[in-house]
C-alpha cells in the first residue's frame, strides 16, 4: 500500500487546521468494509445480517400490500347506516380478530427465528475456528494499539509493535485484549465484529483471515477526543512472509549506517524521545508510548493518521498537537539539522 501526503508547514494555525482535515479525509484509508469478509467471522455476520435485513424486507413489503388492499377495499365498499346491518358489522369484526391473530402468529414466528437463527450464529463464531490459533495480546490507549506477540516457549523472544498486527493467511489468531485507561473497543469489520476492551478485565475474540490483504480496523467506542483517529490496519500475509516478519521483528534495532542517522541516534537518547518511547538495543526502554525498535517497517504512524514518510515524521515529531490534537506527545522544540538527523534515523529502524 504506497499513497503519499503532503508535509505540513508551520506557518499559520488556520491554515494547519485545514491541512490537518484534508489529512484525515484523504487517501490511504486501506480497505475497511464489513460488507467485503475476508474471514469465517465477518462472513458468518454478514450472512446473519442479510437474513435480517432480507426477512424485514419480505414483512415490510407484505404489511404495505396489505394495508394497501385494506384501504382499497374500504374505499369500494358502500356507506349504509341502515341500523339492520348490524350482523354485517359484526362479521367485520370477526374477519378483523381472525386479521389479528394471524398476524400475531406470524409475527411470534418471525421472532423466534431471528432469536434461533441469531444463537446458532452466536455459537458458531465463538469457538476459535482451528487448531493451535496465533496469540496475540492487544493494549489499547489514548489513542493508540500496543501489540505483543507472546512466545510460550521463549519470554525472550516476545515482540512488542504498535498500530499493525501481523497474521498468517489461513490460520486462526486467539487475541486477547486490555484496556490501558478508557473503555475502548477493537473493530476489523473485514475480519471480525466489534469486541469491548473495558479497564480491569480481559477481553477474547479470534479471527482468521483468509484472503492475503492489508484491512484496517479502527476503535469503534468513543475514547476521548482523538478517538477518531485510532486506527490500526491488519497485514495478512503468507506464512513464509509471517515468519519473516517475526524474524525482523525479534531483532534489536539496526545500528545506524552513516553520520547522519548516528547524529540522530545521539538526539533521541539525549532527548525527551527516550523518556516515553523504546528502542531495543539502545538505552531508550521506556513503554509510554509505542515501541520504536521496527518503526520504519510500519505503514502508517501515529495510529493510521499518517503514512509513515521522512516529512510525515518531521511534522508529527515538531507538533503533534497540530495533526492530532489531543494526543499524549508534546510539541518537541528541535532545531532543522537535528530534526533532520533524528528522522533518518528513525528511518533506519526496520
Amino acid at each position: 500500500m504506497t499513497c503519499a501526503r503532503p508535509r505540513i508547514p508551520c506557518e499559520s494555525s488556520v491554515r494547519h487546521s485545514v491541512i490537518a482535515l484534508a489529512i484525515a479525509l484523504s487517501g490511504c484509508s486501506g480497505i475497511q468494509s464489513a460488507l467485503d469478509p475476508k474471514g469465517p467471522k465477518a462472513a458468518g455476520v454478514l450472512h446473519l445480517t442479510w437474513f435480517l435485513v432480507g426477512t424485514a424486507a419480505v414483512v415490510y413489503v407484505v404489511v404495505v400490500a396489505m394495508l394497501v388492499w385494506v384501504l382499497r377495499r374500504g374505499s369500494q365498499s358502500p356507506v349504509d347506516l341502515d341500523p339492520k346491518l348490524g350482523t354485517e358489522v359484526t362479521e367485520h369484526h370477526g374477519g378483523m380478530k381472525t386479521w389479528v391473530v394471524s398476524a400475531t402468529v406470524m409475527t411470534t414466528i418471525i421472532l423466534i427465528g431471528f432469536v434461533f437463527v441469531d444463537l446458532s450464529t452466536a455459537r458458531s463464531l465463538s469457538t476459535v475456528g482451528g487448531a493451535a490459533p496465533l496469540r496475540i495480546d492487544v493494549v489499547g490507549h489514548q489513542w493508540w494499539w500496543e501489540v505483543k506477540y507472546p512466545d510460550p516457549n521463549d519470554p525472550q523472544n516476545d515482540i512488542e509493535t504498535a498500530n499493525e498486527i501481523h497474521v498468517p493467511v489461513g490460520r486462526a489468531v486467539l487475541i486477547k485484549m486490555k484496556s490501558g485507561d478508557v473503555i475502548h473497543s477493537f473493530w476489523a469489520p473485514n475480519l471480525d465484529g466489534k469486541k469491548d476492551l473495558i479497564p480491569g478485565h480481559e477481553t477474547v475474540t479470534w479471527f482468521r483471515a483468509d484472503t492475503v490483504g492489508v484491512y484496517r480496523g479502527q476503535c469503534a467506542e468513543f475514547c476521548g477526543y482523538e478517538h477518531a483517529k485510532m486506527a490500526f490496519y491488519v497485514v495478512a500475509e503468507p506464512r513464509i512472509e509471517f515468519e519473516r516478519w517475526l524474524a525482523q521483528q525479534r531483532a534489536e534495532a539496526s545500528t545506524p549506517g552513516d553520520s547522519l542517522a548516528q547524529g540522530g541516534e545521539r538526539v533521541f537518547l539525549s532527548s525527551s524521545c527516550a523518556m516515553c518511547h523504546s528502542i531495543a538495543g539502545t538505552g531508550a526502554g521506556s513503554n509510554n508510548g509505542p515501541d520504536l525498535t521496527h518503526l520504519a517497517s510500519r505503514r502508517t504512524i501515529a495510529a493510521g493518521t499518517l503514512p509513515n514518510t521522512a516529512a510525515n515524521l518531521e511534522s508529527w515529531i515538531l507538533d503533534p498537537q497540530m495533526i492530532k490534537p489531543g494526543a499524549k506527545m508534546p510539541a518537541n522544540r528541535i532545531d532543522p539539522q537535528s530534526l533532520r538527523a533524528l528522522v533518518a534515523y528513525l528511518q533506519e529502524l526496520k
